[in-house]
């Protein structure tokens, strides 16, 4: 009998804990890109403010990538200016879903840009080659996250789309 009695208790618990579980998946799943792209808009603005202020660690490294003799850049002296503004709109255009798709353009066209001192600037992007990231390295591969959340986005903008019409 005490036997039957646990486990009711038990499958009662369970119930009760899938009901929860099914509510807490349910809202992130009803908020949670929209929390996603209002983030990266946020980080986007604000990583990108910082660079024409002088106050973006990021700043150092857009430098030596042009001093390694990135000259192949489009407009090398103005290249970090470029960047921060390019950062900007795809800040804003994330915090709106009718623009997504910009964001996203312009982060494909911004990301390999920031990637690149990991492969021309090894001294400064790693403490020990393809292993271990020194802080400026560890900076850019946490971009890695950004491209995903970007992904993520940009699987729901038939999504937006639809619910605007």
């Amino acid at each position: 009998m005490q036997k039957l009695a646990n486990t009711i208790n038990i499958n009662l618990i369970r119930k009760k804990y899938d009901i929860i579980d099914q509510k807490i998946v349910s809202t992130m799943d009803k908020y949670g890109v929209d929390l996603l792209r209002i983030a990266m808009g946020i980080v986007f603005i604000w990583f990108g403010i910082l660079k024409p202020l002088g106050l973006s660690p990021a700043e150092r490294l857009a430098n030596e990538l042009v001093a390694a003799g990135a000259s192949w850049i489009p407009g090398n002296e103005y290249f970090y200016t470029i960047l921060a503004i390019i950062e900007i709109f795809i800040g804003i255009f994330f915090l709106f879903r009718g623009t997504v798709r910009i964001a996203i353009f312009l982060l494909v066209i911004q990301m390999p840009l920031t990637i690149l001192p990991l492969i021309l600037l090894p001294n400064i992007s790693w403490q020990i080659i393809l292993f271990v990231p020194t802080l400026e390295g560890q900076y850019i591969i946490k971009n890695l996250v950004l491209i995903s959340a970007a992904i993520v986005i940009g699987g729901k903008v038939r999504k937006f789309d639809a619910e605007r019409k």
